[in-house]
């Protein structure tokens, strides 16, 4: 366990952490969130954890340092993480082509894009390969994106990445037949293409999805609360899902229509409870796009071992140039995620940020209008979680609420300027 310690040992004002306190019941007390932790860590320890509210609401649990929660989409760097882990072993190579162990996307099309219909499709000019995968440039993309024929195919069939359908074999050979929504290389666009990742690990590693995450990741960790479903003696930490009450959805997400106004949303309403969840029962499709649970202690031993260039009491996950090389923006030409396709796709721009492996990287804090330090990375969940790591301060953040979707509110970047303020060494 990380050792919890005075926030000045590691360089924090107490006082001024308190308005990281005072934000957290904002943001419960004016009906914006039902509950959230707070897990701020410099130097190796803990020196500040709050929380606030309620797991669930309609049944008052309280929401807890030990809540289970579903992180979504920061699922993805554990992914990530595995597939360099294999990486290491020697499985593949970054510049292989994703054809060679998936020969379902050998033959698939590219959508020509503008205003052609989806039936109007070219071949692959160069192929897809492993590592634009890892930065969402594979020409895939999710079809909550509302924006082209492409993402309306998605929804069409369905392509979805859900514990309850499918396996992920199926699921990805499925997708294959589904035209790129560009041509590999040439946009970053968020996407599914982490869970073809994940399929990927299953391939090299000979184990499901499941297996290698417990066996690899989480057992040399000791991430005892994190998995694809809730263990039952977890179940009673479980945190239910809430929305607003109006503009509660992801159709907006990559469209042209405006979002409802923050002050019009009023208040929450319930997704799914927290005592008879999907999370309960047996998985089908692990997503390693998205399909995780977890605890604010779990993900922070994922985090340290990260900001410790891969290694963790002892037990080494991968060697620190592969963590460096991860941290590094992968976007060609240095290019940011604003410049490279879709400037906006949660609560804020993607300008002077670009994409490593696995995570955005902020490649320019002035450009991104916020505080932060050069190389600081980071990504969050679709129920508003999110974390950062910041080497430079030596320091990382772990964020866990349940809201969804996370373009709701702009509570990252609150929290972000909160706990810099903080920081007095």
């Amino acid at each position: 366990m990380l050792e919890h310690v005075d926030p000045a040992v590691v360089g924090f004002s107490e006082e001024r952490l308190q308005r990281v306190t005072d934000w957290l019941q904002a943001q419960v007390s004016g009906d914006k969130l039902a509950g959230a932790s707070v897990l701020v860590a410099r130097h190796g320890k803990v020196a500040y954890q709050q929380c606030a509210g309620m797991a669930d609401k309609e049944t008052g649990k309280p929401f807890a340092a030990d809540s289970v929660v579903r992180i979504f989409s920061m699922t993805k760097p554990v992914t990530t993480v595995a597939a360099m882990m294999l990486y290491e072993q020697g499985c593949f190579q970054l510049d292989d082509e994703v054809a060679k162990y998936l020969p379902e996307f050998a033959s698939t099309r590219v959508w020509r894009g503008g205003d052609a219909p989806i039936t109007d499709t070219e071949p692959q000019r160069t192929p897809m390969l492993v590592r634009q995968l890892m930065n969402h440039t594979a020409g895939l993309t999710y079809g909550f994106m509302n924006s082209t024929p492409v993402d309306a195919q998605y929804r069409d069939l369905p392509i979805m990445f859900r514990r309850d359908v499918g396996s992920l074999a199926d699921v990805v050979k499925q997708l294959a037949q589904v035209p790129l929504l560009c041509q590999p290389g040439s946009q970053w666009n968020y996407s599914v293409a982490t869970d073809v990742l994940g399929r990927l690990v299953e391939v090299w590693s000979g184990l499901s999805l499941a297996e290698f995450f417990a066996q690899r990741i989480f057992a040399p960790l000791q991430m005892r609360d994190t998995a694809f479903s809730v263990a039952e003696q977890n179940q009673p930490r479980f945190a239910a899902l809430y929305a607003p009450k109006v503009g509660g959805d992801m159709s907006s997400i990559g469209g042209t229509t405006e979002s409802v106004p923050q002050d019009m949303r009023g208040g929450l309403r319930l997704v799914e409870g927290s005592e008879d969840s999907v999370y309960f029962k047996d998985v089908a499709s692990c997503s390693g796009g998205g399909g995780l649970v977890s605890t604010a202690r779990d993900y922070a031993r994922f985090c340290q071992m990260l900001i410790n260039f891969g290694h963790l009491e002892g037990e080494r996950l991968l060697a620190p140039g592969t963590v460096r090389y991860m941290r590094t923006n992968q976007l060609p030409n240095n290019s940011d995620m604003a410049g490279m396709g879709q400037p906006v796709w949660s609560e804020t721009s993607y300008d002077g940020i670009g994409f490593g492996l696995g995570f955005a990287v902020v490649l320019d804090p002035v450009k991104a209008s916020i505080i932060a330090s050069v190389g600081e990375h980071h990504w969050g969940g679709a129920a508003s979680t999110f974390f950062w790591i910041d080497p430079v301060e030596d320091l990382f953040v772990v964020f866990l609420t349940q809201l969804t979707p996370s373009s709701t509110y702009p509570i990252r970047r609150e929290l972000r300027a909160r706990v810099y303020q903080a920081l007095c060494d």
